[in-house]
């Protein structure tokens, strides 16, 4: 066994090393709410609607997503499932999220619950909710068309 200089810093080379590792592990857990639980939403306004229009990725069905307006906020919930029989021992790296999101904006203005307009499509979700001139707007369950 050779003997070599004494370096000190050796260990702290190993143990840089394993945080390394281990943060690249991390990055979806640190930011699963800033990406799905934090679920990105634009909302606009044109002169005779409210638009909200949010992308929501690895949703298959409209039946996964629950929409509600209660006293002007904007409430978007939903569950993106997994769909092949992938067992949690068999996962090397999960990206992807999977699991519960929701998400309350406030609204720029007071909503009419008639005719509000929720399509689907292609991951992004958008929402058409007419202008009211009441103040008051009661809880409005939205409906796909």
């Amino acid at each position: 066994m050779a003997l070599g200089p004494y370096d000190p810093f050796r260990q702290l080379s190993k143990f840089r090393k394993e945080i390394d590792s281990w943060f690249q592990e991390m990055p979806l857990s640190l930011g699963r709410d800033q990406f799905f639980g934090g679920v990105r939403i634009d909302v606009y306004e044109t002169a005779n609607e409210v638009v909200a229009s949010c992308d929501l990725p690895g949703i298959v069905s409209k039946d996964d997503i629950t929409i509600k307006i209660d006293r002007n906020v904007l409430h978007i919930a939903g569950t993106v499932k997994r769909f092949n029989d992938i067992q949690d021992e068999q996962i090397h790296r999960q990206e992807r999220f999977v699991g519960s999101f929701q998400r309350s904006v406030t609204l720029p203005c007071a909503v009419s619950q008639d005719d509000i307009k929720a399509v689907y499509k292609n991951g992004v979700l958008e929402v058409r909710m007419p202008k009211s001139q009441d103040s008051t707007s009661n809880r409005i369950e939205v409906e796909f068309d």
